[in-house]
C-alpha cells in the first residue's frame, strides 16, 4: 500500500516581488522585477551593486514590539511567512502542539551579528545584546516559529545553500510519514543583504558586477555575467492527505517526490543534477515524459547554466520541456529560493500558467525557455530544481491532485 500522500494546504511569502503569495505571484505573471540598486546601505565600494531587497515589509505589522530587538531580519521574514501560511491553510483556531517545523537557512542572522560586532569593537562587550547568543544561529527560525505557534513536534534545520529550501520540504515530508504528526511547517528564509553578508557573498563568486538591474542577472543568456543576491522567505503548510480530508481543507498540490545529491564542482558539473532529477522522478513514480514544466535553478553563470541545460536534455531528450526561471525577478535567495520556486510551481499548477523569465534574450536553441510573457499551459506535474556551487543538488516534483 502506498504511503499517505503529502499535500500543501497553505503558503506564505516574503519576497522582493511582494509580501504575500498572491502579491508575489501577480508580480511574476506581470514580469515585474524586484531587482534594484542596493538601497539599504552604501554599496558603492562593493563589486556587486544590484540585489533583490524586500522594500515593502513593515515589521511592526507582522511582529509584536518585544520581538524586534531579539530577531534578525531573516527571522522576521520567516515568522511573517509562517503566519501567512498558517492563515492561508485555514488554521486560525491554532495548530495544537503536535505539528513540527523544519526550515532551511544558508547564512543565519548575519545582519544581527554584524551590528553586535560593531558594538563589541566600538563600545565593549558589555554593550553586546544577550540575544546575540541565538539570533545569529541557523536554527533560530525553526525555534522562533515553533515558539510562536506552540509547536512541539519534529523540529530541525537544514544548511545546504541554495538547495536547502527544497531539502527542508523533503525532510518535512519524511517527518510526516515517520514521526506521526499530521501537519508540518516547512520552507526557507535568508536575508544577508548587509555589508558583512554581501562581502561574504562576493567572496563566494558567481555574482554579477553589472550595475544595471536590467542586465545584472540574465539566466541562460549567452551574455550572462552572474547572478544577483536576494532575500526573503517562503513557508508551506504540508499535511497528510487523510488529515486534509478530515478537515476539508483547500489543496494547492501534492509533494510527489524528491531527491538530493552532492557533487562538488568542477569535477563533474551537472552529473549530480541528473541523478537528483531521476531520483525525484523515481520517488514520484513519474516518467520524464509526464513532466509538464521545469522551474530551473538558473545560476546565471554561463558554465553552470550550460551544465543545467545539458542535464535537462539528458533526462528529457531532444523534445525538451518548457523551462522558466522566475528568480530573474527576485535574485537568488539562498535557502529561500527553492521554497519560493516551489510556491510558484504550486500556483502555476493552480492557474495553468508559467511565469516568464525576464531580461534574457539570447538562448541556446535546445532550451525551451519561457521568455517575457507568461505561457498558458495545462499543468499536471512540475519539477523544481535548486543547486548550490558547493555541490548540493535538489529536485522536487509537485503535482496536481
Amino acid at each position: 500500500m502506498r504511503a499517505d500522500p503529502v499535500l500543501v494546504t497553505g503558503i506564505g511569502v516574503v519576497a522582493p516581488t511582494g509580501v504575500g503569495a498572491e502579491e508575489h505571484w501577480d508580480a511574476l505573471l506581470q514580469g515585474r522585477s524586484g531587482l534594484y540598486p542596493i538601497s539599504r546601505f552604501d554599496a558603492s565600494r562593493y563589486p556587486v551593486r544590484v540585489a533583490g531587497e524586500v522594500l515593502d515589509f513593515d515589521e511592526t505589522r507582522h511582529l509584536p514590539p518585544r520581538m524586534l530587538p531579539q530577531t534578525d531580519r531573516t527571522t522576521r521574514y520567516a515568522l511573517a511567512a509562517a503566519d501567512a501560511a498558517v492563515a492561508d491553510a485555514g488554521m486560525r483556531g491554532g495548530l495544537g502542539d503536535e505539528p513540527g517545523v523544519i526550515t532551511a537557512a544558508a547564512a543565519g542572522g548575519f545582519e544581527f551579528g554584524q551590528c553586535e560586532e560593531q558594538k563589541l569593537w566600538a563600545r565593549g562587550p558589555g554593550q553586546v545584546s544577550a540575544y546575540q547568543s541565538f539570533a545569529w544561529f541557523y536554527a533560530v527560525n525553526t525555534g522562533q516559529i515553533s515558539i510562536r505557534h506552540g509547536l512541539r513536534g519534529p523540529g530541525s534545520v537544514l544548511v545546504a545553500g541554495q538547495a536547502g529550501g527544497l531539502d527542508a520540504i523533503a525532510q518535512a515530508v519524511r517527518a510526516l510519514r515517520r514521526d506521526g504528526p499530521a501537519l508540518m511547517l516547512t520552507g526557507g528564509a535568508d536575508a544577508a543583504l548587509c555589508p558583512w553578508g554581501l562581502l561574504a557573498r562576493c567572496a563566494g563568486g558567481g555574482l554579477s558586477t553589472d550595475p544595471d538591474p536590467r542586465r545584472a542577472y540574465l539566466p541562460f543568456d549567452e551574455g550572462a555575467s552572474g547572478a544577483v543576491p536576494g532575500e526573503g522567505a517562503a513557508v508551506l503548510v504540508v499535511e497528510r492527505a487523510s488529515a486534509v480530508a478530515r478537515r476539508g481543507a483547500r489543496v494547492y498540490g501534492r509533494l510527489a517526490g524528491h531527491a538530493a545529491t552532492f557533487d562538488p564542482e568542477p569535477r563533474a558539473p551537472g552529473t549530480g543534477l541528473v541523478r537528483a532529477i531521476r531520483g525525484a522522478l523515481r520517488a514520484a513514480r513519474l516518467p520524464a515524459s509526464e513532466v509538464d514544466a521545469v522551474f530551473a535553478d538558473a545560476a546565471g553563470v554561463p558554465e553552470r547554466d550550460r551544465a543545467e541545460i545539458s542535464a535537462l536534455a539528458e533526462v528529457f531528450g531532444p523534445a525538451g520541456v518548457p523551462v522558466t526561471a522566475p528568480k530573474s525577478m527576485t535574485g537568488r535567495l539562498d535557502s529561500a529560493a527553492g521554497a519560493l520556486d516551489a510556491v510558484a510551481a504550486l500556483l502555476a499548477l493552480r492557474d495553468g500558467v508559467l511565469p516568464p523569465t525576464i531580461g534574457t534574450r539570447s538562448v541556446r536553441p535546445e532550451l525551451d525557455l519561457v521568455l517575457e510573457q507568461p505561457r498558458e499551459l495545462a499543468l499536471r506535474a512540475v519539477l523544481v530544481l535548486a543547486r548550490d556551487p558547493d555541490g548540493f543538488n535538489s529536485a522536487l516534483v509537485v503535482t496536481a491532485l
